[in-house]
């Protein structure tokens, strides 16, 4: 049992990196994709931008539609419409169509991703779903981070046509697997669609949500400029900022997992720590951002966090709100991520443009204030009302 246990994680692990690897991989294609449609690089940027906002209007309502449905099955259905969708990528000629492509796979997105955290949360006793988890949330760090530079080598080396055969491979992969390894995961107890929504009832759900916004806009309210803030603050050149990128998200991958370990423990220490954590971090960049090494240090630090922020905080915050409606949950934790993201995205260039570049870390800083103000209530209402501060993470 603990061997299959382990080949789900991996498979599902695996599955959410192909997932992320489609979204954001792109990212690295941008050019290409401009010269391959003879479209401007800023509209080329449609292709990610538009694959964000299907993901946030989608999540709370797929994941919900198809929560009663057996997860496998939903699963297979998800990964066959992104085989599909890729290999149609590689195909079309018309910009229009790749955008729309683009669209319905973002639809799709959050359904894997939350059946995902579900079954992995499940697999294991409840103490051990956090490790779990974190372990599934490796994938959507790797798919953020390797998708893009593994794009845009094969685009390079190859052809902007390999590089979206690339995304196809990936899930078809999965898909494989999925369907051989993985065992029939039937809903033991199927939540009406009016059971699942009444959690949008409590307050405590609407605080998590709020936190999660703002911790992502924390995080990508800094993140999106890092690459012109080490440019034209720390004056890195071009190969420096690249390994200092790298650095960053390998640093996602131990906070994964040092935060799902932490989590399974006591959840309230990291829910406040990591995010005061990350306060100290910002104003050392604030201070020491023109410097070249401190800055590659202070990126480690900053990328740990941030990957405990970003997948297994956020995620507990709205998964422990809302446990009696795991599915929903989850799709509402990732669309609340990609608001966040979009948001700080947003302020963040106001302030670049209006103050300049340096002052970008002012958005991450007042996100963080605002964000643990609304962790303190949350965490009041909380544990005032009966609950275990440790971590609910299991699904039906």
């Amino acid at each position: 049992m603990e061997n299959q246990n382990k080949l789900l994680i991996l498979i599902l692990t695996i599955g959410v990196f192909g997932i992320l690897n489609t979204e954001m991989g792109v990212i690295g294609l941008l050019p290409s994709i401009a010269d391959h449609f003879h479209v401007s690089v800023a509209k080329a940027g449609l292709t990610v931008s538009l694959f964000a906002i299907a993901i946030a209007v989608s999540g709370p309502t797929m994941p919900l539609l198809l929560s009663g449905i057996n997860r496998k099955k939903v699963m297979l259905l998800v990964l066959g419409v992104f085989v599909l969708g890729n290999i149609v990528s590689i195909f079309i000629s018309n910009f229009t169509i790749l955008l729309v492509v683009r669209i319905i796979l973002g639809f799709f997105h959050p359904i894997y991703c939350s059946m995902a955290f579900t079954a992995a949360a499940s697999s294991v006793k409840k103490e051990e779903a956090p490790k779990a988890v974190a372990k599934v949330f490796i994938g959507v760090s790797a798919g953020m981070v390797a998708g893009v530079p593994i794009a845009s080598f094969i685009d390079s080396a190859v052809s902007y046509e390999m590089a979206m055969a690339f995304f196809a491979v990936v899930n078809g992969m999965v898909f494989i697997a999925t369907l051989i390894f993985v065992p029939s995961m039937p809903v033991k107890e199927r939540l009406s669609y009016s059971t699942q929504l009444s959690v949008l009832k409590k307050s405590i759900v609407w605080l998590s949500i709020v936190a999660v916004v703002l911790l992502n806009s924390s995080v990508f309210g800094v993140y999106s400029y890092i690459t012109d803030y080490l440019k034209t603050v720390t004056h890195m050149p071009s190969n420096v900022i690249s390994l200092t990128l790298f650095i960053f998200g390998a640093a996602n991958i131990i906070g994964n997992l040092v935060a799902g370990k932490l989590l399974s423990s006591s959840s309230l220490k990291p829910v406040i720590s990591f995010p005061l954590l990350m306060g100290a971090v910002y104003i050392i960049v604030i201070f020491a951002g023109q410097f070249t090494v401190p800055m590659a240090i202070v990126t480690f630090i900053w990328g740990i966090l941030a990957g405990g922020i970003m997948a297994n905080i956020n995620q507990y915050l709205i998964a422990s709100a809302a446990p009696e409606a795991p599915d929903f949950a989850n799709g509402v934790f990732i669309a609340s991520c990609n608001v966040g993201t979009t948001l700080g995205s947003a302020v963040g260039g106001l302030i670049i443009s209006g103050m300049g570049t340096q002052y970008v870390v002012l958005v991450g800083m007042f996100s963080l204030l605002l964000s643990l103000v609304i962790i303190l209530l949350r965490n009041s209402k909380f544990i005032s009302a009966g609950n275990d501060p440790r971590p609910v993470q299991s699904g039906s």
